[in-house]
């Protein structure tokens, strides 16, 4: 492993930032705080910066040399509505909020890289410096688009890397092409009739309309769409009814379709609707219809995907970087940032949890759970994996 010296010099200065982060995590477009601390320390170490794009978002620049060359380097600073379980030192302060992430470890390894580009300048061109708002749910990445991201600095790249558990700590994962999925809701209400349970022919029942419809889903994922491509479609929540006695007049069905194209969540979207429809129609009731696309699939480019695994490899070396990693069901809106500009996402192994100092919660150490802490000895690993990638991407002539 050939770790940047003075990125390992400043360990513990990058450790503290991302602990005093994880004890006062900020929900999407609240990040008031976390974004003024990177901005302070942009600002500190003679970056201009910009603030409050995309509501709360920060944006560092650093440029050197003549070149016109550009690339983006992207943290997501939020955390999560959920109350951790922690007991250790740096837990968080903040009742029902948490960064069950590693969100805190993204900002503070990004600023590590920032605060090396930044004295050591050896590249040849822009690097700027994307600390994003409102990953979790909240679309930041995108309303940082909307406000002129790409236009405000142009750039030829854009790269982003997220900690993932279960992956060996110290490792780099990677794929060329679609990594993760799309993010996409549906809440669909059906309306029948209600009547005394005891009287069902007086009615029309729509829980047992949903049944049917729940059931009719299935099959799209099972026999319409092509077996070789990728697709989920999660009911996970059913409402309907207030007693023992009583049809209700309505039935919710509430869940997730996951894809990694565009095609196929066309074809299970459009089916879904027909197939509700037409059954809701059998049976003499209607169906409110409603589909939500949240987050695009994220695709990798080849081009920047091979400069990713150049850098990867420069830090951690070859058999330490999986350049053919399955891509997971979870969803990510650096996609957006994808769509608009060529680019690649990592993954970066966070192990198996190890790591967690005594008072840890007795839960696994995964995403979005209360026993998860982000492993700082990652640190300086990402660090000098943003550093590398600025160097191999800006490359001095």
């Amino acid at each position: 492993m050939k770790l940047v010296e003075p990125i390992l010099a400043s360990l513990a200065e990058i450790q503290a930032i991302r602990r005093d982060l994880h004890a006062h995590p900020e929900l999407g477009y609240e990040e008031h705080r976390t974004a003024q601390i990177v901005a302070d320390r942009l600002e500190a170490w003679g970056i201009p910066v910009v603030r409050g794009l995309g509501v709360t978002g920060v944006v560092g620049i650093i440029k050197n040399g003549t070149s016109e060359r550009a690339i983006g380097l992207r943290a997501d600073m939020d955390a999560l509505p959920m109350q951790e379980i922690n007991g250790f030192a740096h837990a968080s302060t903040n009742a029902g909020k948490m960064h069950a992430c590693g969100h805190d470890g993204h900002t503070a390894m990004l600023l590590g890289a920032a605060h090396y580009l930044a004295q050591h300048r050896n590249f040849d061109g822009t690097v700027y410096l994307i600390f994003q708002p409102a990953e979790e749910g909240g679309g930041g990445g995108q309303r940082m688009i909307e406000d002129g991201l790409f236009e405000r600095f142009p750039m030829d790249a854009v790269y982003g890397m997220h900690n993932w558990p279960g992956i060996a700590e110290g490792t780099f994962a990677v794929v060329d092409g679609p990594m993760m999925a799309s993010s996409n809701e549906f809440r669909v209400t059906v309306r029948g009739k209600g009547a005394h349970a005891a009287q069902p022919h007086r009615g029309i029942d729509p829980i047992m309309v949903a049944v049917q419809i729940a059931q009719a889903w299935q099959t799209i994922i099972s026999r319409e769409k092509n077996p070789l491509l990728t697709a989920v479609l999660s009911i996970t929540q059913i409402h309907a009814g207030s007693a023992t006695n009583i049809i209700p007049d309505e039935a919710q069905l509430v869940g997730t379709v996951r894809t990694f194209t565009t095609d196929v969540l066309d074809l299970i979207e459009r089916r879904m609707q027909e197939m509700a429809d037409g059954i809701a129609a059998g049976f003499g009731a209607t169906v409110d219809f409603g589909f939500k696309r949240k987050y695009p699939p994220l695709v990798n480019h080849t081009e920047q995907t091979a400069f990713a695994i150049e850098a990867m490899r420069a830090v951690v070396g070859p058999d330490a970087v999986n350049v053919n990693v399955e891509p997971t069901m979870g969803a990510e809106d650096f996609a957006f940032m994808l769509q608009a500009k060529p680019g690649c996402y990592v993954f970066l192994g966070n192990g198996d949890g190890d790591h967690r100092t005594g008072g840890h919660g007795l839960g696994p150490c995964q995403l979005h759970n209360a026993s998860y802490d982000f492993n700082d000895n990652l640190l300086p690993i990402g660090a000098s994996y943003w550093v590398r990638l600025a160097e191999t991407s800006l490359p001095v002539a």
